[in-house]
């Protein structure tokens, strides 16, 4: 059923939403450069790996040893248009029909995650890796990783259709408001785990 309804939703999307992602890749081409498409390994359920796609929000900016310069330097107004109304994340409807991704799950993380994660945080991968999950509408980045990666779990042991149809709708709703994308003082993913598995 689930598999039925992702496959389902994502046609109907990437349909109607065509002409919209032509227009985000002319515009990420002029502004952010090429390719348009950002293509990254990821773990997919039970930690396998697929290839996951997003629409490219940084620029090619180097420096004079032609090295790409900090991610924060290469940050523009439109790549934070991109991120803040999660337009960057539509290309991930391909990876849904493709079976590689849910609507909804946990969000895929990088590959050298993997084993740093503790038994119970790596449930996670026991479905597969969503667009929008249970952690992303509890607060996206305005609660700690500790508390992302128990709502994941949590999702894992709780998730059907109803609560599914919940969390597109509370995404939606965010979305709208552009709520928790930015926090300041937020701690990435490496740095949680990274001191996670030092203690």
């Amino acid at each position: 059923m689930k598999r039925l309804v992702d496959f389902s939703i994502a046609l109907v999307l990437v349909a109607v939403l065509l002409p919209v992602f032509l227009l985000i890749a002319v515009m990420v081409r002029l502004k952010l450069g090429s390719p348009v498409i950002f293509r990254q390994m990821r773990p997919g359920c039970k930690g396998n790996p697929f290839m996951m796609y997003k629409f490219r929000s940084l620029t090619n900016d180097t420096d004079d040893t032609g090295r790409l310069l900090p991610d924060a330097q290469r940050f523009t107004r439109f790549s934070d248009l991109l991120r803040r109304s999660s337009l960057d994340e539509l290309p991930e409807l391909v990876n849904v029909l493709k079976g590689d991704m849910s609507l909804v799950g946990p969000r895929p993380l990088l590959m050298q995650y993997l084993d740093r994660y503790d038994r119970q945080q790596a449930r996670r991968h026991e479905v597969l890796p969503g667009i929008t999950g249970w952690a992303q509408v509890n607060g996206r980045n305005a609660v700690s990783w500790e508390e992302k990666f128990k709502l994941d779990v949590w999702y894992v042991d709780h998730h059907d259709f109803l609560l599914d149809m919940k969390i597109m709708l509370m995404t939606l709703v965010q979305v709208y408001r552009q709520a928790g994308i930015h926090q300041q003082g937020h701690v990435t993913a490496a740095e949680f785990l990274g001191n996670r598995k030092d203690e």
